[in-house]
């Protein structure tokens, strides 16, 4: 079998070398506090706090006399607003600033493509009643779904800052083992991404007493279907991070360092989550280093298996039998 050593390539010369990358760490900033955000309606039982209307809110572009829920939905609903003209923006200024044919551009057009279906999704969500008490299995269906679209979504526009701001592509043993294992990671994190969603929103509607009890409900034949599946998450986690590790390990850089840190910190902060019997503060704080663990997965996964194309000043890589 042989393997390809990939040197560091040329960055890509932009119209806007800094204003545009910066532009695109802004956009994934943003993204991060709408993610976060959306974690807080679930977690407080604001899905229905603009009542059965999309986009408009309790019918009126101004909620009126609101209550906490109104308010939580509502700025949710207008940071995602922000949101979509962010990237609205970053898919023009990309198109004008990058040449025909530019990874950045694809990623950005995948950007826009997934917002359009996070809207869509959350839209069914309160249209279809899968927000606040509602247990049923069609929710645990369109909540997982509705989550491994954010983490798509996230995971494009990550791709689009990080192939605007040109980083070099760190020096990397490419073979069949390391691409089967960034697949791997990459479908089985989605997949803890869905069964964590399943999880939260089990926590939410189900809030475990002690840990001895939250132990038991996770196998009992009478507890919903969602409290039966909470154990998913930290299984499959498991299988995930285990490879990601190894991944990471392969790469010898300082992302592959990075991911390994913020695996390290999602074991931890995981920990805590189930010892404090999973509070609001902690979910979204869960949350978010799951996302900046994912956004750097994402980055480390895509230098094997979209490595940057060589200059023409470069030599070829070399195979290393192995």
């Amino acid at each position: 079998m042989t393997s390809a050593v990939v040197p560091a390539s040329a960055p890509v010369k932009s119209r806007y070398p800094r204003a545009l990358p910066r532009f695109a760490a802004i956009s994934v900033g943003f993204m991060v506090l709408v993610i976060l955000e959306g974690a807080l309606v679930r977690a407080t039982g604001s899905g229905a706090g603009c009542g059965n209307h999309w986009p408009l809110c309790n019918g009126d572009f101004f909620p009126h006399h609101p209550r906490l829920t109104t308010l939580i939905e509502y700025t949710h609903r207008s940071m995602t607003g922000i949101c979509t003209t962010l990237i609205a923006v970053l898919i023009g200024w990309t198109f004008l600033a990058r040449p025909r044919g530019d990874r950045a551009r694809r990623a950005v057009v995948w950007s826009g493509t997934l917002l359009i279906t996070e809207a869509l999704l959350g839209a069914l969500l309160v249209k279809g009643g899968y927000v606040e008490n509602n247990a049923s299995n069609m929710r645990v269906v369109m909540q997982c779904i509705h989550f491994t679209n954010t983490m798509l979504l996230l995971a494009a526009i990550t791709l689009t800052w990080w192939w605007l701001s040109s980083h070099p592509q760190p020096t990397v043993v490419i073979n069949a083992q390391t691409r089967a294992a960034a697949w791997f990671a990459l479908v089985a994190t989605l997949f803890v991404g869905g069964a964590g969603s399943i999880a939260a929103l089990a926590d939410t509607l189900f809030p475990p007493t002690s840990l001895h009890g939250a132990f038991l409900q996770d196998f009992a034949a009478h507890v919903p279907l969602l409290v039966r599946m909470r154990w998913l998450h930290p299984a499959s986690a498991l299988i995930a991070l285990g490879t990601a590790i190894w991944l990471a390990l392969q790469l010898r850089s300082t992302l592959g360092r990075l991911v390994l840190a913020l695996i390290c910190a999602q074991l931890i902060l995981g920990a805590t989550d189930v010892v404090l019997l999973a509070p609001t503060w902690m979910q979204i704080l869960h949350l978010l280093g799951a996302d900046a663990y994912w956004m750097a997965l994402v980055v480390a996964c895509a230098t094997v298996l979209a490595p940057l194309p060589l200059s023409t000043t470069e030599q070829a890589p070399m195979l290393d039998p192995s």
